[in-house]
């Protein structure tokens, strides 16, 4: 697992403690709603609602422990969950300034400041991430039949106690080190004041297309560098009676979000709908109208943001400039007010009678402010510039999209409605047996599949995800808003019920009319799809003379890499070979087509081969022909080229060639027939 992977399941895990947040957040807000001005001790029922939540916030430490030890386990158990704990015990226990003392036999007054401070997420974080290694590599692990009942989960926590008193005898050294070090870090951003909060929150928004802000606002929003955000304004007067808050300071790193999420992409949101072509203006309000209602109530701002992030990049890096000077704004004139969960309306209203929130409705002007900004810039970019925000695409992307959600053969009648959701898109992802894993966080699935190649972006979006990331060939990150966890839990559902297939691509016909039904008027007879995945190239390129001459036919050859071999075309299968490396079609209108697999693949007998029709049935364009072990050909044949000719090429006028770069088998059209 490559390092990016790695950080992407830590910041994951993290997500499990800090949901924990928006409970402490209602809490805490309601309850100083009750007593405005103190934290419960002048009505007893504003101290049952300030005093647990203040419990969760004062052992954020061992939650994150625990969080990250559960959150980053290969099967979410409970026993992973208890090693979190565990070790965190023996660490914190053993790094007391008590325990030191005596370890180290040194005096009371010599024991290093720091260890006054190892109760903190920083260690809790550490903690959760060694007691989830150890987890994942012994749960399953089989003892001698005299030693049985410690097999399997229960001797992980005896590991794991065993390390914690090694982890515990490092620290003891390195700890104030690192304490410092992250202290001196702390201070430095503290003292460049509001211009370090606004560099932190332009940071934060680049980070989300990857899913590491989590670990950003860890640093800031925690007590990892000395910055303790959201805990100590949560805990308003108990915090400022403690000398742990400063009105005016602790909220800076939160305050100027609020802006952003409440106005500036509603803003964005409507520039975008404005922007759109009139035949996708229906289509483009519902779902802005969705993403800018979910950023103004809730603060939840990637259904928006990932419908512009990738199609228009200029405008999401102008979109983290502004988030970091809205920041840096409302640090600078001190208006502040902080949150549990994310800048939404609930957590504004709920924080309005802390303490600690300082001028916080000059955030609703200033917010007014940046709605009109945001508005200008966006629409003046996306005209200028013609970037191809949601809605400006050639209305034939919108027809195809239309034919797919109307051509669904995903329904059964047993799944409820979201499950009925997450078998679409299952389908779409490449179906059941291309899902590896299944996870999520907040807003989005994480996935690790077989084949990123054969994952159906137009469908994922169409099932009403706002994007889809892909991190590599085998992890993908698709954007679907709040709904994330229950989708992939639906997933795994129904997925459990028994096989889903992909979604099979749109027959050559059907999309001949959707395309351009003016096709016919330019001579078109055929449009021929990619049969597999994989780089385009010429014929020329082709390593066998019979193909790069044109002596068998015209058309082009793609380097494969897709296990499975798709009809280019509808019509009959009239010849598979032996060797079951190539097939002919015969079309309706007479066009012959060959596709090879490979270069010399007749001497392989037809290992690596699978045959899944029989020579003699008619099949439609996207039916699966052959079944390919692409790592064994790949290894055994003199090159995996494949050429997709026309056999009869001198009886039609010729061929316009349209694939370029990587094409997908099924989708891509590679070049049509002309008469």
């Amino acid at each position: 697992m490559n390092i990016l992977n790695y950080l992407q399941r830590i910041g994951r895990a993290l997500m499990v403690p800090v949901a924990l947040l928006p409970v402490s957040a209602i809490l805490m807000g309601i309850g100083y709603w009750i007593d405005s001005g103190d934290w419960g001790a002048n009505s007893g029922i504003a101290a049952l609602l300030i005093k647990p939540g203040s419990a969760i916030i004062d052992n954020m430490s061992v939650l994150f422990a625990i969080g990250v030890a559960y959150g980053m386990s290969k099967d979410k158990d409970g026993a992973a969950a208890l090693t979190g704990f565990v070790g965190f015990l023996v660490v914190i226990t053993l790094c007391a300034p008590e325990s030191y003392s005596i370890i180290m036999d040194v005096s009371f007054n010599e024991v290093p400041e720091a260890f006054n401070k190892i109760n903190n997420q920083f260690v809790g974080i550490i903690v959760g991430i060694l007691s989830a290694e150890l987890y994942n590599r012994y749960s399953s692990v089989e003892l001698p039949q005299a030693l049985s009942f410690f097999s399997g989960r229960r001797i992980v926590p005896i590991l794991t106690s065993f390390l914690m008193l090694f982890l515990a005898f490092i620290l003891m050294y390195v700890w104030p080190i690192i304490y410092n070090g992250l202290v001196s870090f702390g201070q430095i951003i503290k003292d460049l004041g509001a211009v370090g909060a606004g560099i932190y929150a332009f940071f934060n928004r680049l980070l989300i297309p990857v899913g590491l802000h989590h670990v950003l606002n860890s640093v800031f929003w925690f007590d990892v560098v000395g910055i303790n955000d959201i805990p100590n304004f949560l805990g308003g007067a108990q915090s400022i009676e403690e000398g742990i808050a400063i009105p005016g300071i602790t909220g800076r790193y939160q305050a100027g979000f609020f802006p952003i999420m409440l106005f500036g992409l509603p803003g964005a949101a409507l520039a975008i709908y404005h922007c759109a072509r009139p035949e996708n203006k229906e289509k483009v309000a519902g779902i802005m109208m969705a993403g800018a209602f979910s950023a103004f109530f809730t603060g939840i701002t990637e259904p928006i943001e990932f419908s512009f992030m990738f199609v228009a990049p200029v405008l999401y890096v102008i979109h983290a400039l502004l988030m970091g000077i809205s920041v840096y704004i409302s640090a600078t004139m001190e208006w502040i007010s902080g949150f549990g969960f994310s800048a939404g309306l609930v957590d504004m209203l709920l924080q309005s009678r802390n303490p600690l929130a300082i001028h916080w409705w000059m955030l609703i002007i200033q917010g007014i402010v940046f709605f009109c900004i945001y508005y200008v810039i966006f629409r003046f970019m996306i005209k200028k510039l013609n970037l191809i925000t949601p809605g400006r695409e050639e209305s034939s992307h919108g027809k195809i999209i239309d034919y797919y959600r109307d051509n669904l053969r995903v329904k059964n009648n047993s799944d409820t409605n979201i499950q009925k959701i997450a078998r679409q898109y299952v389908a779409a992802l490449g179906g059941s047996d291309n899902l590896t894993s299944i996870d999520a966080c907040i807003t989005r699935l994480r996935l690790v599949v077989k084949d990123a190649s054969i994952v159906n972006d137009i469908m994922v979006k169409d099932i009403g995800a706002s994007g889809l990331i892909r991190l590599n060939k085998q992890s993908l990150q698709v954007i679907i808003g709040t709904r994330a966890e229950l989708v992939a839990s639906a997933m795994k559902d129904v997925i459990a019920k028994g096989p889903i297939a992909a979604f099979l691509p749109i027959s050559v016909q059907e999309t001949e009319t959707i395309i351009n039904p003016e096709q016919t008027q330019n001579k078109v007879i055929l449009s021929v799809f990619a049969p597999v995945s994989g780089e385009i190239c010429s014929l020329d390129d082709v390593p066998d003379q019979a193909f790069s001459t044109r002596v068998v036919g015209d058309g082009v050859a793609i380097k494969a890499n897709s296990s499975e071999v798709l009809a280019p075309v509808s019509g009959k299968i009239v010849k598979i070979f032996e060797t079951n490396h190539a097939f002919c079609i015969v079309t309706d209108n007479g066009v012959e087509l060959i596709v090879h697999i490979g270069i010399d693949t007749v001497i392989l007998k037809g290992k690596g081969f699978t045959r899944l029709v029989d020579e003699g049935r008619k099949v439609k364009a996207g039916m699966p022909i052959l079944k390919l072990n692409i790592g064994f050909l790949e290894s055994h044949t003199k090159s995996i080229i494949s050429p997709v000719i026309i056999s009869n090429i001198d009886d039609f006028s010729s061929i316009e060639i349209l694939g370029k770069g990587y094409v997908i088998a099924g989708e891509t059209i590679i070049y049509n027939v002309l008469k």
